[in-house]
């Protein structure tokens, strides 16, 4: 930071410490023996104005990151019609793609969901797919279009999901509880009791305001 900037009270954006992800399967421990609730493995990245010629070559750099086969999936492109898959990625799925599918869709606000599934037991794999997505995303200069990480965990005793989400430019997480009713519901109550639980383990987001509702997220709530 120059003396101008120091000055006039200007700081270069502070660079998210995407390592904060790697405290994921511990909490998820800490989860489990206070609440009961289990990892399901699936996670999300989720992000915003990649289009195009861009957005096709980053799903081949994801795929060839993570040595599976990106499914075009759901995605609408600019221009196309919904429901219209856009340039899957070619070649025949290999061992790894059946075990960490990868898919692309677009929700009712224009962000892009890139989707990731491990074995619900590997939750460590599922971290590390996606640190390994939001560092390409970070590296290849799309880190400003870059908004949260949520990984999916399921409640059996209220029987609905969970998502631990990561804001990117906050470094922090919050919990995001949607009831499956399909009444766009939270279950307040699970929030703040994970919360409780997981201040030792993560940063918690500290403004409540901040926790957002992430409706039709992949993985979580009604979505399938």
């Amino acid at each position: 930071m120059g003396i101008l900037d120091s000055i006039l009270g200007r700081s270069k954006p502070v660079r998210p410490d995407l390592d904060r992800l790697f405290g994921l399967p511990s909490a998820a421990l800490t989860l489990q023996a206070g609440t009961g609730v289990v990892p399901t493995g699936e996670g999300s990245v989720c992000f915003a104005g990649v289009e195009g010629g861009a957005f096709t070559r980053l799903k081949e750099e994801v795929r060839a990151l993570l040595d599976v086969a990106v499914d075009g999936g759901p995605y609408t492109d600019a221009g196309t019609d919904a429901g219209t898959d856009t340039d899957s990625a070619p070649g025949v799925p290999s061992a790894a793609a059946s075990a960490a599918p990868v898919t692309f869709s677009r929700d009712s606000y224009g962000y892009t969901w890139l989707r990731a599934r491990r074995a619900a037991d590997d939750l460590v794999s599922l971290v590390n797919d996606l640190h390994a997505v939001n560092s390409l995303l970070q590296e290849s200069g799309f880190g400003p279009h870059l908004l949260c990480s949520l990984t999916a965990f399921h409640a059996p005793e209220v029987d609905h999901d969970l998502a631990l989400v990561y804001l990117y430019k906050r470094g922090t997480f919050y919990p995001f509880a949607p009831r499956a009713d399909g009444t766009n519901r939270r279950d307040s109550a699970l929030e703040l009791q994970v919360r409780a639980l997981l201040a030792g383990d993560l940063a918690i987001e500290p403004d409540l305001e901040r926790w957002f509702p992430l409706w039709g997220a992949p993985g979580v709530g009604t979505e399938g």
